[in-house]
């Protein structure tokens, strides 16, 4: 992968994780490091798991659609295994 790929990773991830960081209600006790990299990782098994699926040469949205989905369960489940420490006093 070269630098361009890893530079168009973290903007993409960027911005699909603060799509699913919008999804999820409430407020959510993630930095934002973990943001970016949940919507790396979402928008990586995204693409895997809907890239055999394509079939236009355009946007494709399903593909957008599950990255951001993906990205706000990551969110949820970050947010709750962190508001779960810091209930127990583990910080």
């Amino acid at each position: 992968m070269e630098i361009g790929g890893i530079i168009s990773a973290i903007v993409i991830g960027l911005v699909i994780g603060a799509l699913g960081r919008l999804v999820v209600p409430g407020k959510q006790n993630v930095p934002i490091w973990l943001t970016i990299g949940i919507g790396i990782v979402a928008a990586l098994i995204g693409t895997a798991i809907v890239g055999p699926l394509r079939d236009t040469n355009g946007i494709d949205w399903v593909e957008i659609l599950a990255q951001v989905v993906l990205a706000a369960v990551g969110v949820a489940l970050a947010s709750s295994l962190r508001s779960g420490r810091s209930s127990r006093g583990i910080r």
